[in-house]
């Protein structure tokens, strides 16, 4: 099985910055895709930044222009710089990755962390 990890979350004032981590860890040959979703209370989880198979991460548009997601696939590990935070993007952030465990896996599993809680007060 293959274990997403999460850290770096916490409370932060509005205007500020916080990093979050993601290791995956586990039988991994490849992982297609790997970011980050969001759930804020009664609400659904939208994405906010993912990896997948091109080049150019994907972005919510609420986060443009304030979040950067990086990665390093040496580590199997990807990276979201919030900037700019504002309280709306208060909400539990979980980490998602698409992985194969072997090469000829006809589709990879999606695996999600635990979910990390960022605060963002006004």
């Amino acid at each position: 099985q293959v274990q997403l990890v999460e850290s770096g979350g916490g409370l932060v004032q509005a205007g500020g910055s916080l990093r979050l981590s993601c290791a995956a860890s586990g039988s991994i040959f490849s992982i297609d895709a790997m970011g980050w979703y969001r759930q804020a209370p009664g609400k659904q989880r939208d994405l906010v930044a993912l990896f997948n198979s091109g080049a150019t991460p994907n972005y919510a548009d609420s986060v443009k222009g304030r979040f950067t997601i990086s990665r390093d696939n040496s580590k199997n590990t990807v990276y979201l710089q919030m900037n700019s935070l504002k309280p709306e993007d208060t909400a539990v952030y979980y980490c998602a990755a698409d992985w194969r465990g072997k090469s000829w896996y006809p589709r990879p599993v999606r695996s999600w962390g635990q979910g990390i809680q960022v605060t963002v007060s006004s």
